[in-house]
C-alpha cells in the first residue's frame, strides 16, 4: 500500500501518542515531535520519525521541518497551555503549515488557540466524557456527537419495532431518526433498507438531530 501524507505530531503524551501510532496504523508518514527525551526514545521503533526539540522556538522547528513539508500538523501538548499556544503559533504563522489542528483542555485555552490561527481545536477529554455519559445510560452502545446538534447513536432496538420491516416499523416518521446499518449477533453492520427486519439482539446504528437519538435509545 502506498503511504499517504506526512503528519506533524507535536507532543508525544498520552493523546499525541496514540493519535501518532494509529495514523502510522494508517499509512501515514508521521514525525512525533517532543521536549522530552524519555518520551522520543519510546516511540523511536513505533513512529516513522521522531526528534527532541522544543516546538514553540521557531528556529528548532525549521530546522526539523521545511516549509512546505506538512500540510497537516497536530499540536497535542497537554496541560502545559503556554507552550501549546506558542507552538501552533509558529505552526501557523513561521512555517505556514496548511492545516494545524490543537488540543485543549479548557473552553478558554481553546479560544486562544483559535485566536493564534489553530484550524480546528479539539477537546479530548471533554469529548470522551460525553460519549461515557451516554452510553452509561438507556440502551446507548456508542455515541458520537457531531456539529450543529446532530449524533450518530449505536444502540439496541426498542420492543416496538422488533420483528418489523424498517417500512412497518416506521422509524423515521414517527421517531425522526434514520436507522443508516444494522448488524445482527456476530455478524457485521450493513446498510439498512426499507426491507431491512430487526432482531431482537440487533445493533442499529441511528442518526439525528441529538435530542431525537437520545430519545430514541431511552424507548423501552
Amino acid at each position: 500500500m502506498p503511504k499517504r501524507e506526512p503528519v506533524l505530531v507535536v507532543g508525544l503524551g498520552r493523546f499525541g501518542s496514540a493519535l501518532a501510532r494509529e495514523l502510522v496504523e494508517l499509512r501515514h508518514e508521521v514525525l512525533g515531535i517532543d521536549r522530552d527525551s524519555r518520551l522520543v526514545q519510546a516511540h523511536m521503533d513505533a513512529l516513522t520519525h521522531v526528534a527532541q526539540a522544543d516546538a514553540t522556538d521557531p528556529d528548532a522547528l525549521r530546522a526539523l521541518v521545511r516549509e512546505g513539508s506538512y500540510q497537516t500538523a497536530v499540536v497535542a501538548i497537554g496541560t502545559d497551555v503556554e507552550s501549546s499556544v506558542l507552538a501552533t503559533h509558529v505552526l501557523v504563522s513561521d512555517l505556514a503549515v496548511p492545516r494545524v489542528w490543537a488540543k485543549a483542555i479548557t473552553a478558554a485555552h481553546g479560544r486562544i488557540l483559535e485566536r493564534v490561527g489553530a484550524h480546528r481545536v479539539v477537546f479530548p477529554e471533554r469529548e470522551m466524557g460525553i460519549r461515557v455519559a451516554h452510553v452509561l445510560t438507556g440502551r446507548t452502545l456508542d455515541y458520537m456527537e457531531l456539529e450543529g446538534e446532530f449524533a450518530l447513536l449505536e444502540t439496541t432496538p426498542p420492543r416496538d419495532i422488533i420483528g418489523k420491516t424498517l417500512e412497518e416499523a416506521a422509524v423515521r416518521k414517527r421517531h425522526g431518526v434514520t436507522v443508516v446499518c444494522v448488524k445482527p449477533p456476530g455478524g457485521v453492520f450493513t446498510y439498512a433498507t426499507p426491507n431491512t427486519v430487526i432482531g431482537p439482539e440487533d445493533h442499529l446504528l441511528v442518526a439525528g438531530e441529538t435530542r431525537q437519538v437520545e430519545q430514541f435509545a431511552n424507548l423501552a
